[in-house]
């Protein structure tokens, strides 16, 4: 059997498994290694210390599975369609089941019929878990090409779809890239509400929503958090606005419906038991229990609504320090009778430094706000005044 042939038996294979595209390219090194280099040296990745600590591996396929040869890049759609609207504050990828546990069954099934097609050969399936550049390598194996927001986009699917990777030493192949069709457009750079691209293809990952609300840990900074707006986990402003993702299809894939997801009041409330009785097959635990309450408290806030206060007073007493300073600076922003009440029994029992200044500084902007001089604009439009400033 030819390369030829074992790359068409794979790609029938892949079909047969489930995903929506699939493509070929060989495992050297990854086309944009240089500039993901330069990325990271730049500090854009913020505290993803992961991504420097596999710097080389992910730089070269080869290092990652030894005589490697080939790489199947295999897209799943994900999109729900225009026509469902979900819980808007959580991006689109974890409405439904961790796209780990659907993926990662079917890369190992792809995986074994490429050894059944060329014994003696070996290989690995990754799904966001390993170190490669997996959108790097799928654009090379003919899945699309990187857009100005750094997205993978495909010319039927859009950007809303899982990437999965196998790296294998079988001889397959390569399908032909795609050229870059983004053009003039500049839809997705002007529509992030906390400008983090310093320009196209380049993702500043510490302004980002989606890095602040998932990947980094501990308190978002303050200057920060009105960028956020009413968003928990994620961020799909620069794919929503994508002239590409106007056609995309509804997924086939019902595990990636829409589910149970948490209110943002829920989430910022939610016990262990809870959480993982509720989130136990979700993407959002990703960012962990006090993560999600951290981000809510700070969503609740963005919305400038009153009728929070009760929850956030309730974050006062989360038995994480990083929540109850978010709550601190959340009731902050939402004066009150109550919130001022409230802020000032927790303060007086609260134990932890970090999170007893939040409480000072909620409770000193409280009070600029009782007089005509110190009055501030309204939460909402602190996210305009976020973005002039970043």
């Amino acid at each position: 059997m030819t390369p030829r042939e074992r790359a068409e038996r794979v790609r029938a294979a892949g079909r047969r498994l489930g995903f929506d595209a699939v493509g070929i390219g060989p495992a050297t090194p990854a086309p944009h290694g240089p500039a993901f280099a330069a990325w990271l040296d730049a500090g854009f990745a913020g505290t993803m210390a992961y991504l420097q600590r596999t710097r080389e591996t992910r730089l070269d396929p080869g290092l990652a599975v030894a005589g490697a040869r080939s790489v199947v890049a295999c897209a799943l759609n994900y999109f729900q369609g225009s026509d469902r609207p979900g819980p808007a504050h959580v991006a689109r990828y974890a409405w439904g089941e961790d796209y780990h546990a659907v993926m990662a069954p079917r890369l190992e099934a792809l995986l074994a019929k490429i050894s059944a097609l060329e014994p003696g050969t070996t290989g690995r399936a990754y799904v966001d878990t390993g170190p490669l550049l997996e959108r790097d390598l799928a654009a090379r194996a003919g899945l699309g090409w990187i857009g100005k927001n750094t997205m993978l986009l495909h010319p039927a699917l859009g950007s809303f779809f899982f990437v999965g990777a196998v790296v294998t030493t079988a001889d397959l192949a390569p399908d032909t890239p795609l050229p870059d069709r983004c053009g003039t457009c500049t839809r997705c750079l002007d529509a992030c509400p906390t400008d983090a691209f310093r320009g196209p293809y380049v993702l500043d990952a510490t302004r980002c929503i989606a890095y602040l609300t998932i990947e980094h840990r501990g308190p978002i900074p303050a200057e920060k958090r009105a960028g956020l707006g009413e968003l928990a986990f994620g961020c799909d402003v620069c794919q929503d606005v994508c002239p590409w993702n106007r056609r995309a299809p509804p997924a086939a894939e019902p595990a990636f419906g829409h589910g149970d997801v948490p209110s943002l009041e829920e989430l910022a409330s939610l016990d262990e038991p809870t959480y993982r009785r509720r989130l136990g097959r979700s993407p959002l635990r990703r960012a962990r229990r006090d993560g999600l309450a951290r981000n809510a408290v700070v969503a609740l806030a963005n919305r400038g609504d009153g009728a929070s206060v009760p929850s956030l007073v309730s974050a006062l007493a989360h038995d994480s320090a990083v929540v109850r300073g978010h709550a601190a600076w959340a009731l902050g922003r939402l004066a009150g009778a109550q919130a001022d009440g409230s802020l000032r029994v927790a303060r007086d029992r609260e134990s932890d430094p970090t999170a007893r200044a939040e409480m000072e500084a909620a409770l000193d902007s409280l009070a600029a706000d009782r007089t005509p001089e110190g009055a501030r604009p309204h939460a909402k439009m602190a996210r305009s005044d976020a973005r002039e400033g970043a």
